[in-house]
């Protein structure tokens, strides 16, 4: 028999929903028929299945190890035991590394290493550098989510058995060569509470770039974008198309700026439709591209700043984010704003304008 006792994360949802995570191989029908002999039970007694889960129910599994680890995944990197008691709560720091994403740390170049602006026990905000991906484009990639889990294994704030039945995840995405702030939820009711924060767009995200061109004035653009998934790229237009989506770019000069006798600007923008690719490819129909942007921007100037600068990708940089009035597992984060320092790169650049 192995017990599970329902933490912070796993409270909330549905049991049969939890035993799909926990034995993520296993058919649902297995789960109703195991519940409808008893072989799996709620606080000692028979269950549907449809049960919401509070902290502290009791999940008896009246079956073999072999057959509960033979429908996980995660069979032979956890030990068997219980779901943790509390997410705040310091457990072992022993890391398993089999347990995903340990070790990725010493895997990555210390350029690679994304810096922790804020962090409490719902939600932490990394500054992530050009060059590490925010999730995995392939299996053997290390990217944001695998660090962020391994820094929660190296705490305490989670363990091996306890990412069976919840994953701490990112909650915007960056481009690998984008910089700036990623905000992610390590406990349920954060990561929860944040992804509605983006759905709904009612926090507001300001990304900082240098453009080609002077620009002079505040301006708010719209248009249309359509991406092709084969090559990775989108277009613009200005007119309503088939299969596009609608976009919304605000941007503000902050610093008129010379290279070369070529004029470029600072410039702040808030973005307020993210679009995949957005910034980049509508500030370049404008014409005004991100310097350093290889996919929608001049060649010309891009072999220009990489032999003066050795610059390699795009100066695009999520600056800042500013979060609204909340309540709940948020409400520390009430009104705040968060800043993530530009990099080095982008700081020589910019003084040397």
């Amino acid at each position: 028999m192995r017990l599970l006792t329902v933490g912070e994360n796993e409270a909330g949802q549905r049991l049969d929903k939890l035993l799909g995570k926990y034995m993520d191989k296993a058919p649902t029908s297995f789960f109703y028929k195991m519940l409808r002999k008893k072989n799996i039970t709620l606080n000692g007694k028979k269950a549907e299945g449809k049960e919401r889960l509070e902290v502290g129910d009791a999940i008896r599994l009246f079956l073999a190890d072999e057959t509960i680890d033979g429908f996980s995944s995660m069979a032979g990197k956890t030990g068997a035991g219980k779901l943790p008691q509390n997410i705040g709560a310091k457990q072992s720091r022993k890391v398993n590394p089999a347990a995903g994403g340990a070790k990725s740390k010493k895997k990555l170049p210390l350029r690679l290493r994304p810096e922790i602006i804020y962090e409490d026990k719902n939600v932490i905000f990394f500054n992530k550098p050009a060059g590490l991906l925010s999730q995995k484009a392939k299996p053997s990639d290390i990217s944001l989510v695998e660090y962020l889990t391994e820094h929660l294994l190296e705490t305490g704030e989670a363990t091996a058995e306890s990412l069976r039945s919840f994953r701490p995840g990112i909650c915007n995405r960056l481009d690998r060569n984008t910089s700036g702030l990623v905000a992610a939820g390590k406990s349920l009711r954060g990561l929860q509470e944040l992804n509605e924060l983006f759905r709904i767009r009612s926090l507001h995200k300001y990304y900082r770039t240098i453009a080609a061109g002077s620009v002079m004035d505040k301006q708010h653009i719209e248009g249309w974008l359509q991406k092709n998934e084969k090559t990775n790229q989108v277009q613009i237009f200005k007119q309503e198309r088939k299969d596009a989506l609608p976009i919304c770019t605000e941007y503000m000069p902050l610093k008129q700026l010379t290279y070369n006798g070529n004029p470029y600007t600072y410039l702040e923008i808030n973005l307020i439709t993210g679009r995949s690719h957005q910034i980049r490819a509508h500030l370049a129909s404008i014409g005004h591209p991100l310097i350093g942007d290889t996919k929608y921007g001049s060649p010309k100037i891009n072999a220009e700043f990489r032999k003066n600068f050795g610059l390699k990708y795009q100066l695009l940089h999520a600056y800042r984010l500013e979060l609204p009035e909340l309540t709940g597992a948020l409400s520390n984060l009430s009104g705040q704003q968060y800043i993530a320092p530009l990099p080095k790169e982008f700081m020589n650049v910019l003084n040397r304008g």
